[in-house]
């Protein structure tokens, strides 16, 4: 099949990033795009968008609060996959697709501020998704907005906290226990040092230009997947969302 394109990009409200979605997607050409955030119900969306040329679109919102989405290029993927919203989808925060053997999933997890005990269990719900899929044999793609910066180096110096939510002990057990059950974080995988690996920034003081961040973004793929990955990058410098996309390129079996 070769190479596919994988992208994840919270775009924090797509009626107010529409061009720049347009612009990017047809530059970056994905295979595989997961967005969040999308702040939209299907029907207060652009027609062009909602029915975006080339792509299998799967709008997954209600009113100005969170919502994902899940697109697939229809000269990659010739019918559309089943899509689905497992049980733990709350907020429209959850879409899938199966692509044969593979299953690839848009998520937006809760922010936690609010509702730390939520999140928490939200994290949970992920852990026994990809059990399940693990013992179905399904290949697992869970890309999008995680609102958990896994490890100290995931978060600018001048931004380490340990005890603000995203940095929390608790949330980056659950991280870890969420690879640990057979998924590789593709953007650490290939730059397991960079200190400077960010994809948001909060929206002051110039900290998207002085790349003062944290990375809460990710591509995480199961490990016959990451076998066939080649590469993880994030894009700073598309678009005015806070959060950057990230764009992987593997294999699908």
């Amino acid at each position: 099949m070769g190479l596919t394109r994988v992208a994840t990009w919270n775009v924090n409200g797509i009626r107010a990033r529409q061009a720049q979605f347009q612009d990017w997607i047809a530059r970056e050409r994905p295979d595989v795009v997961c967005l969040q955030e999308i702040k939209a119900s299907p029907e207060k969306l652009d027609e062009a968008l909602c029915g975006l040329p080339g792509y299998w679109c799967t709008w997954h919102g209600s009113g100005g609060y969170s919502g994902v989405a899940l697109l697939l290029r229809r000269d990659r993927f010739a019918s559309e996959p089943p899509i689905a919203h497992p049980e733990l989808d709350r907020e429209n925060r959850l879409v899938t697709a199966r692509l044969g053997a593979v299953e690839v999933v848009s998520v937006y997890v809760p922010n936690g501020g609010r509702d730390l005990a939520g999140k928490l269990q939200f994290l949970r719900g992920l852990q026994q998704l990809a059990a399940d899929r693990r013992r179905q044999g399904i290949e697992l793609l869970l890309c999008g907005d995680l609102n958990v910066a896994r490890a100290e180096i995931d978060v600018h110096p001048k931004e380490r906290r340990p005890r603000v939510v995203g940095q929390l002990p608790e949330e980056r057990q659950l991280f870890a226990e969420l690879l640990a059950g057979g998924l590789v974080d593709l953007g650490r995988h290939f730059a397991p040092r960079d200190e400077g690996l960010f994809t948001w920034w909060a929206p002051w003081r110039n900290l998207r230009q002085r790349n003062i961040g944290w990375r809460i973004d990710y591509v995480l793929a199961s490990a016959g997947l990451a076998a066939g990955a080649v590469g993880c990058v994030v894009q700073p410098e598309v678009g005015t969302s806070d959060h950057a996309p990230v764009v992987a390129e593997l294999e699908l079996p």
